[in-house]
């Protein structure tokens, strides 16, 4: 049963001025709030380490951000902004990146009703040589909205990863109120970033550094890796007062069958780095099911945890994965999720989370909520009170689950 949730009831006051709109000079100089058992300690993040079990498996989320916001110009001088979401023509990002000439892609369009021109020139006030003779075109193809379908061609046959890289801009989080700088190259991006994909970071890893890495597999925990690609829709706000009417858009994520292996017999905690590596591993369960049931994997639905009950354990589903793998001389789960995680939600893997501290009225508050039972707002009156420093670039929280 889709639970009815308003979420008016996930608000609190938070200030601009509370905002963090620069990172601070050191990743592990940030503060970090201990959730456990109902009560909140503080220290800083360079001592999570210490905070930690022994023996525990901490899953991080490895996709990397993409500089995935252009800028073109009209006849007119007129400026249109297109953020690239996801890869239409080729549809694989790895095949889209690595296109020579042109590709298509879903994109969000700034000032889309201005765009009247069949080709638009890329916009490049500095003249930049590279710039020039790339010859960057965008053609719309399709629209809806605020999005629409854009065609990209361009000269010189560079991979279109590295036309990005020449002629588009971070997309930081438009709550920063600014424009992208130099230093959000670097810093709005995880240590251990692989895989191009995501146009948001997961901002729960650009806190960690090598030491603190190292410090954590000294004592014993083994890291691991799976890649969602984190999509335009964590921007979107729940719009709706019933969060029941508020769609979740599809993120697309890979899980090695390595990793799949060791969950499914897994005996020890399991500690997931961000919001973006929960949902990827709670929705392994409900993937498993599809294949006891159908015999093959399916995306997860938006309401799939909630709908009906469910018979088969965790290691049931984890193990039907594995077996279809195996089946098909598969190395990784490729699947999608929109999977949205509320109070009232089972979780089946997850017993610890590393996670920032999130907007009032998000889907992420309401993943906060259900993961501490709802004592959310314990947590958030404390942060509020004792000079926390939210949002992307704000201050950390690591929470243990009851």
């Amino acid at each position: 049963m889709i639970p009815e949730i308003h979420i008016e009831d996930y608000n609190y006051g938070l200030d601009d001025s509370r905002i963090a709109k620069y990172p601070l000079p050191e990743r592990d100089a940030s503060k970090l709030l201990h959730y456990k058992k109902g009560k909140v300690e503080e220290t800083i993040f360079r001592q999570l380490p210490d905070l930690l079990p022994e023996n525990a498996l901490m899953v991080f989320n490895d996709t990397k951000v993409v500089p995935a916001r252009l800028h073109f110009q009209r006849e007119t001088g007129a400026i249109i902004e297109v953020f690239c979401l996801e890869p239409v023509q080729p549809v694989e990002y790895n095949t889209a990146f690595a296109a020579t000439a042109s590709c298509s892609w879903k994109c969000v369009i700034g000032n889309a009703k201005k765009w009247k021109e069949d080709i638009l020139h890329l916009y490049n006030p500095d003249g930049n040589a590279s710039v020039e003779e790339m010859a960057l075109e965008a053609i719309l193809e399709g629209r809806e909205g605020q999005t629409g379908i854009v065609r990209f061609q361009w000269s010189g046959g560079a991979p279109f990863s590295r036309v990005l890289e020449i002629a588009g801009t971070v997309p930081i989080p438009p709550y920063l109120n600014r424009e992208s700088e130099a230093i959000d190259t670097e810093r709005y991006q995880t240590l251990y970033a692989h895989i191009r994909g995501s146009v948001a970071a997961p901002t729960a890893g650009l806190h960690f550094t090598q030491d603190v890495l190292d410090r954590i597999r000294r004592k014993g925990i083994e890291t691991e890796t799976i890649c969602l690609h984190v999509g335009a829709g964590t921007f979107l706000p729940v719009k709706s007062s019933l969060v029941s009417e508020h769609p979740m858009h599809r993120e697309p994520f890979t899980v090695s069958k390595a990793l799949l292996k060791e969950l499914a017999t897994l005996q020890r905690p399991l500690i997931a780095v961000g919001t973006t590596s929960v949902r990827t591993l709670e929705s392994l369960y409900y993937i498993g099911v599809s294949i006891l049931e159908t015999g093959a994997p399916a995306d997860v639905a938006q309401w799939a945890p909630y709908e009906r009950e469910y018979t088969a354990t965790t290691q049931e589903a984890l193990q039907a994965i594995v077996d279809y793998l195996d089946r098909e001389g598969l190395d990784a789960l490729v699947a999608g999720t929109r999977i949205i995680i509320v109070p009232g939600f089972r979780f089946r893997l997850v017993d610890r989370l590393v996670t920032n501290f999130h907007q009032p009225e998000s889907t992420l508050i309401l993943l906060v909520s259900a993961f501490v039972d709802g004592d959310w707002r314990t947590i958030y009156d404390y942060a509020l009170s004792h000079g926390f420093r939210f949002l992307s670039y704000g201050d950390s929280s690591l929470l243990e689950r009851g």
